[in-house]
């Protein structure tokens, strides 16, 4: 009888070491699905459960659950009301990476396809780039690639005969200027591609391009305008027409570059007080116009307005959108990114852009047929004149 007491005893402790277990995890998963309650909601818990539902009850046992999870997160995001957030696949995501790395594939060349006939005229060889190092030079006519002929009609597709993979090799032929022929083999290769571009105008005005404030932007701007003002450039035209603006760090860099001492950012994120960024004493001296037109966005548009502010520089062009906002791309474990407008931003005295954009001191738009940067182009005529007043 003794035996057989103590026998019950031990399964009893047995059965009540296993309640302990399930007892554990009924209130794991019940603080779990608290947790996700309080983080999600019931519209989070609701497009969870909306997947899970469509992966475990759908009739379509086959049906493409990514596509449709592509399709919901835009449209999530879209949802928002707010114009600048955005959703890109995994394949967006990528190609976004890779343009905002300011890098491209290809030989390093620029060419012009309407000049030569007989095929694309090179106009500029990136140094130390594939095409550098196979010997083309300015002044070649690349008049074949890969044995296609690119004369012609051709012409206007010479590009995509060019471009490959990294790593892969093309056969060019070029058209020397004393009048031979030549093949050279490139192997194609993945190049930083400059942000900013400059040449002096008559009457030592600097005119510099800013195309992005991407990766290597401010290095770009600030080797363009060194090279200027060693050149002897006496005033400074910084054209940001349809540029669409880029890293808030690249923007600080080329404010402090510029401008003389004083605040010259503001930014007021959702969870943190204001930061006001300060630029130090030194700065370009020298007397500066900005130019842009309605597709000047974020970036670009606080640094024409700031270089008014801080320098006096008058503005050219067109009425811009008037953005204020910043955003954070958000990497997704789909491969995919979100970016989610995070922070709102004002000039170094706290004006705000959104909604008002810039008004240009000469509004102006660009004549039909007229190009950037060029002697048609009539902003930048204006843009002149005011620096010859």
């Amino acid at each position: 009888m003794e035996e057989q007491t103590v026998h019950r005893e031990k399964k009893r402790r047995r059965l009540a070491g296993w309640a302990k277990i399930v007892i554990a995890v009924a209130l794991t998963l019940a603080a779990s699905t608290g947790m996700w309650c309080l983080l999600l909601g019931r519209s989070g818990l609701a497009m969870v459960q909306t997947y899970l539902l469509a992966r475990f009850a759908f009739v379509e046992a086959d049906a493409d659950l990514d596509k449709a999870v592509d399709l919901g997160l835009d449209a999530f995001v879209k949802g928002l009301g707010d114009r600048w957030s955005y959703y890109r696949t995994q394949e967006q995501y990528r190609e976004l990476r890779t343009r905002r790395a300011n890098n491209y594939v290809g030989i390093g060349v620029t060419v012009n396809v309407k000049d030569r006939e007989e095929g694309l005229l090179v106009e500029s060889v990136t140094e130390g780039g594939p095409a550098d190092k196979a010997g083309v030079v300015p002044g070649d006519v690349i008049t074949a690639a890969g044995g296609v002929s690119l004369a012609g009609e051709a012409r206007g597709k010479g590009s995509d005969y060019i471009k490959g993979e990294a790593g892969t090799q093309v056969v060019l032929t070029l058209l020397r200027e004393d009048g031979g022929s030549v093949e050279v083999t490139c192997t194609r290769a993945t190049l930083r591609s400059p942000s900013a571009s400059g040449k002096l105008l008559e009457g030592d005005i600097g005119y510099v391009k800013l195309d992005n404030f991407y990766s290597g932007a401010a290095d770009s701007f600030q080797k363009a305008v060194d090279a200027l003002v060693e050149q002897g450039a006496r005033a400074l035209i910084v054209d940001v027409r349809s540029d669409p603006g880029g890293y808030v760090a690249e923007l600080v860099k080329i404010l402090d570059y510029l401008l003389p001492e004083g605040p010259v950012f503001t930014q007021k994120a959702r969870w943190w007080f204001p930061s006001v960024t300060q630029s130090d004493a030194d700065c370009v001296d020298l007397p500066m116009v900005a130019m842009v037109n309605k597709d000047s966005y974020s970036a670009a548009e606080l640094l024409a307005a700031q270089l008014r502010e801080s320098a006096g520089a008058p503005i050219v062009g067109e009425h811009t959108s008037g953005k204020g906002y910043s955003q954070i791309t958000f990497p997704l474990l789909n491969g995919g990114g979100v970016g989610l407008s995070t922070a709102t931003y004002c000039t170094g005295s706290g004006r705000s852009l959104i909604g008002e954009g810039i008004v240009p001191d000469v509004e102006l738009s660009l004549s039909e047929g007229a190009v950037m940067g060029e002697e048609s182009d009539d902003q930048l005529q204006a843009a002149i004149d005011l620096l010859r007043k």
